[in-house]
């Protein structure tokens, strides 16, 4: 059987307080081995669910009160530490919004929102201790998932680490390859996207160009509502639109004029992906803000970025 004694335990516990800092490790295959350990010592199953729980627990602070102090600029900073940056920010504020404090319970389940949950409800001003009850509740389902796993697998997980054993140093090597591929298709896959996403976007001088010619373009933020209400920052005369749920009245306003999609995610993902699907609405004079807010600000003088 699977040799998971003091070490292994303590390994549950750094890992998982690294994963919920910050660090890009996997700490599910420690709790599989744990679950499988537990079909011959159940106090290490239970050991293990709380150890993950307090690691995890204790991770997620420096987040929180990091989101509550420096807001949306925390936001930004954690779901570019994800693979999955372009659809982070978006993806899970809807979450947040839709579901409030449950959305933590099933947090560590969904990618890219356990990273980001912990800061956007600091921002979000929700009690710590509302937070550490919830929170910590989502970290018992996510490793009692991860023990419930091991226990049912127990004999294919032994199997297969006898399998890696008798490989040695060939096993070692081809769990990194299998690792690195992974790394490496999300990387190209990203890549490609913003290739194409460069080639349709509008820049802000342009934008702020034809503000000052009166061309009166419509302006679009597509931003989540709890984004906005952390900001605070918004482009002078833009509407905002749920992506969602687009109002009629917006759409038949933007049909034959200049518009213009801004959100504040990585790489202008969701402000992309929106004028695809308003051009398939028919809107066909539409593009996104290369930068988003985030480049508006920075650009345009401050008494201008806020008329």
């Amino acid at each position: 059987m699977i040799d998971f004694d003091g070490l292994g335990l303590a390994a549950v516990f750094t890992v998982v307080l690294l994963q919920q800092l910050g660090a890009p490790i996997p700490a599910s295959p420690l709790l599989i081995l744990a679950g499988a350990k537990a079909v011959d010592e159940p106090l290490q199953g239970v050991s293990a669910l709380a150890l993950a729980v307090a690691a995890s627990g204790l991770g997620s602070i420096p987040w929180f009160y990091a989101g509550r102090r420096y807001g949306y600029s925390v936001l930004k900073l954690v779901c570019r530490l994800t693979l999955s940056a372009d659809s982070c920010v978006r993806q899970t504020e809807r979450t947040f919004e839709r579901y409030g404090l449950a959305s933590l319970l099933v947090a560590k389940f969904i990618p890219g929102l356990a990273r980001v949950a912990a800061p956007l409800a600091g921002a979000l001003r929700v009690p710590i201790v509302s937070f550490l009850v919830y929170t910590s509740g989502g970290a018992a389902l996510w490793a009692a998932s991860g023990l419930a796993l091991g226990l049912l697998f127990y004999r294919q997980v032994d199997w297969l680490l006898g399998r890696l054993a008798e490989l040695g140093g060939i096993g070692l090597v081809l769990v990194a390859a299998l690792v690195a591929l992974y790394v490496a298709f999300k990387a190209v896959d990203r890549w490609r996207f913003r290739r194409s996403l460069r080639a349709a976007r509008i820049g802000v001088k342009e934008l702020y160009d034809m503000i000052t010619r009166g061309d009166d373009p419509v302006i679009l933020d597509v931003r989540s509502a709890s984004h906005r209400k952390i900001d605070g920052r918004v482009i002078p005369g833009a509407r905002a639109l749920n992506p969602e749920q687009p109002e009629e009245s917006i759409l038949t306003l933007a049909r034959g004029r200049e518009v213009v999609v801004y959100c504040a995610c990585p790489n202008e993902a969701t402000a992309f992906k929106v004028a695809l699907d308003l051009r398939k609405r028919g809107i066909r004079r539409v593009r996104p803000l290369a930068g988003g807010i985030d480049a508006w600000y920075e650009a345009i003088p401050s008494r201008e970025a806020r008329a």
